[in-house]
């Protein structure tokens, strides 16, 4: 798949000697939704800055769609779009005319059309008179992203999007990020929210102290360093876990009705065919099995702690 934003060797120091970045390569491929992950300051706010021109690196290299974002950052800032943390909105400005201000911005000739449609796919034609000041954070934060959407960007950055956004807000905010990346915008969000990049994303980025761990297709990811875990439940509780069954290094559960074998899926041999004979020898009665996959989050936060 094309590639359409790259970033060589990108490091960024602070006047304070802070080290946000070190030597970050990636590339983002055109149309794809790359989650990024990583625990408070790890870097990830300062790579968005950079690529979208509000942060300087100290040194390394970014392109946008082939444009360099230093030497042609007037056509790579018309390709982005971004919703930043902050609710950076003024109070008495009204929803329309904040968003058709940003729109005008970027030289976009007037839509009243285009604009109409996109506030009402974010749930703002009914607030389009309404002053800033009046609204939601929720709403707050719908409006930032019909402002970054306003001039008909091909990337989108989402910085921690839905923070302060409730349940239903955020689903209605995904919705809307699946029918851009539909109709061919390339998405690029950090969350805390780890199962929305579980369920959204295509690939999985992982930054932590400024270093990029890893960047790896969510599947394949997590086909790779997740774990599986059979869970056996039994007919009758036990107090113990039988002497015979020794090697498979199984856990009772508090209900002493269950069994958990942990065992590693890139393995040639399960050892679950041999665990169900051991099983079978000690006379256990099994009533059901079940086997569930380490989520994403579990991944993330092994990752960080190992390194």
């Amino acid at each position: 798949m094309k590639s359409i934003v790259k970033i060589e060797a990108l490091s960024k120091v602070y006047a304070s000697g802070h080290q946000a970045l070190s030597r970050v390569d990636l590339e983002i491929r055109q149309g794809e939704i790359l989650a990024l992950l990583g625990p408070n300051g790890a870097g990830k706010t300062t790579l968005i800055s950079i690529i979208c021109g509000i942060v300087s690196a100290s040194t390394g290299s970014v392109s946008v769609a082939g444009y360099d974002i230093v030497r042609d950052y007037r056509q790579t800032r018309d390709l982005i779009g971004l919703v930043p943390q902050e609710l950076t909105l003024g109070a008495f400005d009204t929803v329309w005319n904040s968003v058709n201000f940003s729109r005008g911005l970027f030289g976009k000739s007037s839509d009243p059309a285009y604009l109409e449609q996109l506030l009402k796919d974010l749930s703002l034609w009914d607030k389009r008179d309404s002053e800033l000041r009046e609204l939601s954070g929720g709403m707050k934060r719908r409006v930032l992203i019909a402002k970054a959407l306003s001039h008909e960007p091909r990337i989108l950055f989402l910085d921690e999007p839905t923070a302060g956004v409730d349940v239903e807000l955020r689903q209605d905010m995904w919705k809307m990020v699946r029918k851009l990346n539909d109709s061919g915008v390339t998405i690029i969000l950090t969350t805390h929210y780890i199962e929305e990049a579980e369920e959204i994303a295509d690939r999985v980025g992982i930054i932590s102290e400024g270093r990029l761990l890893l960047v790896e297709d969510k599947q394949c990811l997590m086909q790779k360093l997740g774990t599986k875990q059979l869970l056996i439940e039994l007919r009758q509780a036990i107090d113990a876990v039988p002497a015979a069954l020794a090697d498979y290094s199984l856990e009772l559960s508090a209900d002493r009705y269950h069994l958990v074998y942990t065992y590693d899926t890139q393995s040639e041999r399960t050892g679950i065919t041999s665990l169900l004979q051991a099983l079978h020898g000690t006379g256990l009665s099994l009533k059901d099995l079940k086997s569930s996959q380490s989520s994403l989050e579990q991944i993330f936060v092994s990752l960080v702690s190992a390194k």
